[in-house]
């Protein structure tokens, strides 16, 4: 049995740019995109903290230490400038593989620069 598993989450990024008429995707500053084992071209959903939109588009570079987060193409209609969002992939593994499997979690303030990492999430509690 496959099961898909969250890869990688840039946690509260902040969109600095909506470019309706660039081809599409999402712009990430490459150092992100390192951290955060995203591959340019790699499947991203994104989800928009801001007005609840969900959507699915690729990664790509942006210049490395830039801080851009620009959602482009049609894509750009979900998101604006200075909208937190949260930017996930996914990885599909065997029964095997999910023991030792912990995702990479990457928190951002609203300059979109690393405020910490972690591979678990807090358990929720009453």
């Amino acid at each position: 049995m496959l099961i898909t598993m969250l890869k990688t989450k840039l946690h509260r990024a902040c969109v600095t740019h909506a470019e309706l008429e660039y081809e599409g995707s999402c712009a990430i500053d490459a150092r992100l995109l390192k951290m955060a084992d995203i591959h340019e071209y790699e499947q991203i959903q994104i989800y928009n903290i801001n007005n609840g939109e969900r959507f699915t588009t690729y990664a790509i570079k942006a210049e490395e230490g830039s801080g851009i987060i620009s959602v482009n193409g049609a894509a750009a209609h979900k998101a604006s400038p200075g909208d937190r969002i949260i930017i996930c992939s996914y990885t599909t593994l065997n029964q095997n593989e999910l023991a030792s499997f912990k995702p990479t979690l990457v928190y951002l303030d609203e300059n979109n620069v690393v405020t910490r990492t972690a591979n678990t999430i807090p358990m929720q509690v009453a």
